[in-house]
């Protein structure tokens, strides 16, 4: 099968060689990989260069956009710039982050999974992350049934369907519940261990603290599975000042009336289904 990368790189010296060879390394190698050099200080574009030289398929897009680490608008704005390069003659396309490494047969095992379940939309492994023993840990939400944003892989009829990657914060979130309304399925696959070299969320903005519940209403939750969702995450995380984010947040958003993500039929299909994934937690 053909497959896209799309990487958004932003200062990510100290981690994308790393991620570039783990590329060069799959048994089933890329059509064509797109690093995008989003307005990096560093010796990012240098890093790039040198990988463009050792294999043909690495292609490079220098892009300016904000300096601030944003989750959602900053990544995805970067990786919409480096879709605009591509053609549709692909089977599967992928949104990739520059600190992660990826075992050997990933894309061949993804490719796989794609030619044998074809109503497949997003494919996936786990990311495992260090532990203060220097031990590589699953570090994955609850709900195993989620591919996370750093490798994230689509067949070309899902991406199609759910209108490509939302520029916005809850953009991985979105993603899976129009996949569903879609009718494809999310696979996520054990045997695929990714590991991830930066702490999730360890360079967002301190400003992005309100857009977790921003996200919530654009999703159109609603109020109370938002309450559910935001008391869950405080209890997950250990900070009891993230419930209060994400409702402020929320309530934010309705007050200044914040375009939403999804249609109001999109939005009833998603609430059914956290509602649905509320009651099974429950009972």
């Amino acid at each position: 099968m053909d497959y896209y990368i799309i990487i958004p790189a932003h200062n990510e010296e100290a981690f994308l060689e790393g991620a570039l060879n783990t590329i060069l390394s799959q048994t089933l190698a890329p059509k064509k990989v797109i690093l995008v050099n989003d307005n990096s200080t560093d010796s990012t574009e240098a890093i790039m260069d040198k990988f463009i030289e050792k294999a043909s398929f690495f292609n490079k897009l220098n892009t300016t956009s904000s300096t601030e680490h944003m989750p959602g608008s900053k990544v995805i704005n970067a990786f919409n710039k480096g879709l605009n390069l591509l053609d549709d003659n692909f089977d599967f396309i992928v949104k990739l982050d520059a600190d992660i490494l990826l075992p050997d047969n990933y894309f061949e095992t993804i490719a796989t999974t794609f030619k044998l379940n074809k109503n497949a939309g997003v494919v996936g492994g786990f990311i495992y992350e260090k532990n203060k023993k220097g031990e590589w840990k699953l570090n994955h939400p609850m709900n195993k049934d989620h591919v996370r944003g750093a490798f994230k892989a689509y067949s070309k009829k899902c991406f199609k369907s759910i209108g490509g990657l939302k520029n916005a914060m809850g953009w991985d979130t979105v993603d899976e519940l129009l996949v569903q309304y879609h009718g494809y399925k999310i696979v996520t696959l054990d045997n695929l261990h990714v590991k991830h070299l930066r702490p999730i969320g360890g360079a967002y903005n301190k400003k992005a603290k309100l857009l977790q519940g921003k996200a919530m209403y654009t999703m159109r939750y609603g109020y109370l599975i938002t309450l559910i969702a935001s008391i869950k995450m405080a209890v997950k995380q250990g900070k009891t000042n993230a419930f209060f984010d994400n409702m402020n947040g929320f309530k934010k958003a309705k007050k200044e009336k914040a375009l939403y993500l999804v249609t109001p039929e999109e939005g009833q299909y998603i609430r059914n289904l956290r509602w649905k994934g509320i009651k099974k937690q429950i009972f």
